[in-house]
């Protein structure tokens, strides 16, 4: 009696284990619609580095890439710097380029523990014969600026985050 108790109920104590941490990463995370509104510029679509950076000022992670070229990723020079050594697979999803005047809205993830700590988002641009911005846009990642919207400097005329 005990045994046919133990097998009925032993199916349901897996799945439940497994749903409890069969689908936690550990880290908490939000997503955040990113609009990107460039300037009317002429030329060539922009390839844009969306990044996570450290309070000192380091490259984390990337969080997104505009531009599936990879032939043009050095002329992105300080990201290709931090990416170009190692060259891991992108943790980033990839999109097109945008061109001048466009717009473009990504989804990017950024870990919960990021946010109010020091850490910052950088958008850099460049455009094949044209200006390279390290600091298009630069925001302390805070949870108001992921709500804001912010100018640019070069290419991108402002960044809107939204939680999504």
């Amino acid at each position: 009696m005990k045994r046919a108790l133990i097998f009925k109920f032993f199916p349901v104590f897996v799945f439940a284990i497994f749903t409890i941490f069969g689908f936690t990463n550990g880290k908490e995370s939000n997503t955040y619609k990113c609009m990107i509104q460039m300037t009317n510029y002429t030329g060539e679509g922009a390839y844009i580095v969306i990044s996570l950076i450290n309070p000192e000022g380091n490259y984390e992670k990337t969080l997104y890439v505009l531009g599936d070229d990879e032939e043009w990723y050095h002329d992105i020079i300080d990201w290709w710097k931090f990416y170009g050594k190692r060259r891991p697979n992108i943790d980033a999803i990839t999109g097109a380029t945008v061109s001048g005047g466009g717009r473009t809205i990504s989804v990017i993830e950024i870990e919960s523990d990021k946010i109010d700590t020091g850490y910052k988002i950088r958008f850099e641009s460049a455009v094949e014969d044209q200006e390279y911005y390290l600091n298009d846009v630069e925001f302390d990642l805070t949870s108001q600026t992921v709500k804001s919207k912010v100018e640019g400097k070069g290419f991108i005329r402002y960044v809107r985050m939204m939680p999504q």
